[in-house]
């Protein structure tokens, strides 16, 4: 099987080191098994998305000497297959309408016989105010959540994925328990996106035929998600490898408001692409 992986920045920002280390790692473990590097530009935040942030991107990477299959595939243009998706959820009654705020959740778990609220890799965990409404209710100011239980029983057998980031390397099971209690009925599609993160991704990996995700490891416990849902929608689960994070000297990870580690930035004041790998670690 010829080895396809890729790295899928939003344009909402300039890159910083952080990608900058997540870029050449997935790049350099491309060359190390002969294989194909992709980008990919995640822009279904249409409100925060840029043009000249997009045009950056591609400088940058250039920049680093990383290089890519063209034509790139921007998600922008790909609102038809995650529609199809959703669809295909829908249609085994795994979906339902929400029209519950951020605030809405956080007050329905801040009654005292919640408990305390529980944060899963999706943010808190959905409490189900409205898991009782039919699809056929659905709105054009709701947004669209899978029913984890439904979804999670659906299934014959729950599957497992191969992790070969050293920070967690192995086979890793997914877990009912887990995936009903600890993620719970994430977001399908946002009301102002008509689809989410995580049913994109799925989409498009499937689409470019990637053999290995390589990523940072904030996003590791959001695989069991990615891989639920390739499950359900008949697609193939490739492996992944989570990589350390760049972090500051606070020992935080790096976002994309830490515009003094641009990328930009060290180009500018005259640094190469070897002092970068250098500066990564790399």
């Amino acid at each position: 099987m010829n080895y396809v992986t890729r790295f899928a920045p939003s344009p909402t920002g300039p890159l910083h080191l952080g990608h900058a280390f997540s870029a050449l790692t997935a790049f350099d473990r491309a060359r190390q098994h002969g294989g194909t590097f992709l980008l990919r530009i995640e822009d279904i935040d249409r409100d925060r998305s840029r043009a000249e942030y997009e045009a950056l991107i591609y400088e940058d990477l250039h920049w680093l000497g990383l290089n890519w299959p063209e034509p790139v595939l921007r998600q922008s243009d790909r609102m038809p297959a995650y529609a199809a998706a959703l669809e295909a959820l829908t249609a085994l009654g795994l979906c339902y309408p929400c029209r519950c705020s951020r605030a809405d959740i956080r007050a329905a778990l801040s009654a005292p016989q919640e408990g305390a609220p529980v944060h899963g890799p999706d943010g808190l965990v959905y409490p189900g105010n409205c898991r009782g409404r039919s699809m056929s209710d659905a709105g054009p100011n709701d947004s669209i959540r899978l029913d984890m239980a439904r979804a999670v029983d659906h299934l014959a057998t729950l599957p497992a994925f191969n992790e070969t980031g050293s920070l967690h390397e192995g086979r890793h099971q997914l877990d009912r328990e887990t995936l009903v209690h600890g993620v719970g009925d994430l977001v399908l599609a946002r009301r102002d996106m008509g689809t989410s993160y995580h049913l994109s991704v799925v989409v498009d990996d499937a689409e470019q035929a990637i053999t290995e995700v390589v990523r940072g490891a904030d996003l590791f416990e959001a695989s069991q998600i990615h891989v639920l849902l390739q499950a359900l929608l008949g697609l193939p689960h490739p492996d992944y490898h989570h990589h350390r994070l760049i972090r500051d000297e606070t020992g935080k990870r790096l976002a994309k408001r830490d515009d003094a580690r641009a990328i930009r930035l060290f180009r500018e004041e005259g640094a190469t692409a070897a002092d970068l790998r250098a500066m990564v670690g790399l």
